[in-house]
């Protein structure tokens, strides 16, 4: 479980460093480095993508799994999420409502919770170390997420390192409950879910540097669907 603590920890470090560097981070900053998360991110992806096997199930497994997304409205249903839970934190301070400082604070804070716990790059990481004990994915989603929060704890404080706890809630979910399927994976199946998460995480490249907004959630249930379809592509035609 090395990816969900190391990513935690920077969360951590970023967080408390962002708060004591506090408006000292030049703006400049804040706008470009996101732009080398989103070209890290897709670099990521395309190497993940040459890892392929059956490149037809992988893309069963995108066509598949991003209509399921879009039918379920997944990445609506995550946007409502979020509009409730600025909701319940506004009724939580009642005395600054109409504040704009405070419900800025919200409104940033809880897109933040959504960002560092429910991305793609994460929940892949997460699934992949459980099944294939390769912790690389979340290693280098842990340096990007240290500057990140570096960059909004600027802004935010040191609340940001509370997203930490949640985070690791969610990446140690998924890491344990993934490792129950290793008994029933092949080599080729594990080769082409990690070609699949390497789709997904070029289009989160792609999101993030404002190239193409993908649906980003709406495709994240592919990453449950591409094993079956190796294994039911191995089965017919191999």
């Amino acid at each position: 479980m090395l990816g969900p603590l190391a990513n935690s920890a920077a969360l951590i470090l970023g967080g408390l460093g962002g708060a004591v560097l506090g408006r000292r981070l030049p703006r400049r900053v804040r706008e470009t480095l996101p732009l080398t998360f989103g070209i890290i991110a897709a670099a990521i992806g395309t190497t993940l993508m040459n890892k392929v096997h059956a490149l037809p199930a992988v893309a069963l497994a995108l066509i598949l799994g991003s209509l399921a997304g879009e039918l379920a409205h997944l990445e609506r249903g995550l946007e409502k999420a979020i509009g409730w839970a600025q909701r319940q934190a506004e009724r939580l301070m009642p005395g600054e409502k109409g504040n704009p400082r405070v419900e800025g604070f919200v409104g940033k804070f809880v897109t933040l919770l959504v960002l560092f716990c429910a991305s793609g790059m994460g929940i892949f990481g997460a699934t992949q170390e459980g099944m294939t004990g390769d912790a690389h994915i979340l290693l280098a989603k842990s340096i990007l997420d240290l500057f990140t929060a570096l960059i909004f704890a600027a802004e935010l404080g040191p609340a940001v390192a509370l997203i930490c706890l949640p985070q690791l809630l969610v990446q140690g979910a998924l890491f344990l409950g993934a490792g129950l399927l290793v008994p029933l994976a092949t080599p080729e199946m594990l080769a082409d879910f990690s070609a699949c998460g390497g789709v997904i995480m070029m289009a989160t490249g792609l999101r993030i540097c404002g190239i193409k907004f993908f649906p980003i959630v709406n495709m994240l249930p592919a990453l449950f669907l591409a094993m079956p379809c190796s294994l039911l592509w191995a089965r017919c035609f191999g």
